[in-house]
């Protein structure tokens, strides 16, 4: 993973002074990299019994689709309020200044079903917490999550106790 690292760009002092923003529309530009990503991705769960993958809005959906693909698994986009036109779930959660929702159609992932999660980041794990929250609210099972890119110095794997994750590339700062 070390050369897909190598891909990502960092952007320094990006939204604010003091952090580094990891860009990964250079991974995705790269159709070698980008292809290993989707390949590593699967791999992470190819002995997996996986009926449905969901991608985070709006990076999630980039990785998310084609993973689905090759793992012959439904794709569910979960995403922000107001923009799914049929009946909801909805969950809220806590963020650092106030509270965010995620939303997803009410049928959408079955009674049971084995359910991973996927995204491009892990940072605090409040977005993919509230995300596994909403697959069990109707039912569903977490069987993974996975992450392109985690920063571990923001503890976010922690908030996914109980959780089996995954991540391609970790930053340490």
């Amino acid at each position: 993973m070390d050369q897909l690292k190598k891909i990502i760009r960092e952007v320094p002092d990006f939204p604010k002074p003091g952090i580094n923003f990891y860009d990964i529309t250079t991974l995705l530009q790269d159709s070698d990299g980008f292809k290993q990503t989707i390949d590593a991705l699967v791999d992470a769960v190819k002995d997996e019994k996986i009926d449905t993958v969901i991608g985070i809005e709006s990076r999630g959906f980039i990785f998310g689709t084609p993973v689905a693909y090759q793992l012959g698994a439904g794709f569910v986009p979960v995403r922000k309020p107001n923009k799914l036109p049929w009946e909801k779930v909805a969950v809220s959660y806590d963020l650092e200044y106030g509270q965010d929702t995620v939303e997803m159609h009410k049928d959408a992932v079955g009674d049971g079903h084995r359910v991973l999660i996927v995204d491009d980041l892990l940072a605090t794990g409040g977005t993919a917490r509230a995300v596994a929250d909403l697959v069990e609210k109707v039912g569903g099972t977490i069987a993974k999550m996975l992450f392109v890119v985690e920063l571990n110095f923001l503890n976010g794997r922690e908030r996914l106790n109980g959780y089996e994750v995954e991540s391609l590339i970790r930053y340490d700062s």
